[in-house]
């Protein structure tokens, strides 16, 4: 398993504005200059009945949404938080008692060097005895990223790094499939828009179909987020995808484990 003290001896890298960034700032990863904090939303597995992984969402420091945090990040200190952000979800789940997969969203424009940016979550994973393999790191597809072989560099040099990928809001973005042709990630997410009452939309119906036999040829899982009612989840289900999110299963938790509500499994199938 790759360490944080694999192969790497630059003391200083360049990100992509030109700008040298030390290494010593990896270190400092909690230092971002606000408060944040983490609500956990179980991803569940209705073939197994059992919660898969855990989203970790930043919250304010008393619970508050996520964009009283995310409106207080810049380029001044966008890397620092994403690294932090890494740091305190694992410590969080470690605390909580998590033994499943964690999901950590991570924004690939505050990624110099991929391979030297992830030092820190193996340092707190191996502190927090997290596998790695256990660690999902999320993109959100609508996050602009203007070079796609960029991002895939980035996704693959973390899956060889022993984590698990996944791209987040699939088909709202800008990759799509395009991004698909270069890296193909462990779990893909659709859209809560192609989602919301899909049990009643013939052409949402038509493109999720397309997309779970797509990513069947390719290897790659298909999570439905954003589910709300079971008409929805049943529908999901029947068209062959088992792993489910939303507010129908269990809301986010702040700073701790969501339980999932008996009746949201629905019928054995």
């Amino acid at each position: 398993m790759p360490s944080s003290s694999s192969s790497f001896s630059a003391s200083t890298f360049t990100p992509l504005d030109g700008t040298p960034q030390d290494c010593h700032d990896c270190g400092n990863g909690e230092r971002v200059g606000f408060q944040f904090d983490y609500a956990f939303q179980p991803i569940v597995d209705l073939q197994s009945r059992q919660v898969f992984a855990h989203e970790a969402l930043v919250r304010g420091p008393n619970g508050e949404g996520a964009m009283s945090v995310l409106s207080q990040v810049n380029d001044g200190n966008r890397y620092r938080f994403d690294q932090a952000c890494r740091v305190k979800a694992i410590k969080g789940a470690h605390q909580l008692g998590i033994r499943e997969h964690l999901s950590i969203n991570f924004l690939p424009n505050a990624i110099y060097k991929p391979e030297v940016c992830i030092r820190t979550t193996l340092a707190a994973a191996r502190q927090h005895g997290f596998p790695l393999d256990r660690i999902i790191f999320e993109v959100t597809e609508g996050e602009e990223v203007n070079d796609g072989a960029w991002l895939a560099s980035i996704l693959r040099e973390y899956k060889r790094c022993g984590f698990k990928t996944a791209i987040d809001d699939f088909g709202a973005g800008y990759a799509g499939l395009s991004l698909l042709a270069d890296f193909q990630p462990d779990i893909i997410k659709l859209d809560m828009g192609l989602v919301r009452n899909v049990n009643a939309d013939r052409p949402r119906q038509a493109i999720v179909r397309s997309l779970v036999s797509l990513c069947q040829d390719l290897g790659i899982a298909v999570v439905a987020e954003g589910i709300e009612t079971e008409a929805e989840r049943d529908f999901l289900r029947a068209a062959g995808i088992r792993l489910m999110q939303g507010w129908l299963f269990a809301r986010p938790a702040f700073r701790s484990v969501a339980e999932v509500s008996p009746e949201a499994w629905g019928p054995l199938s």
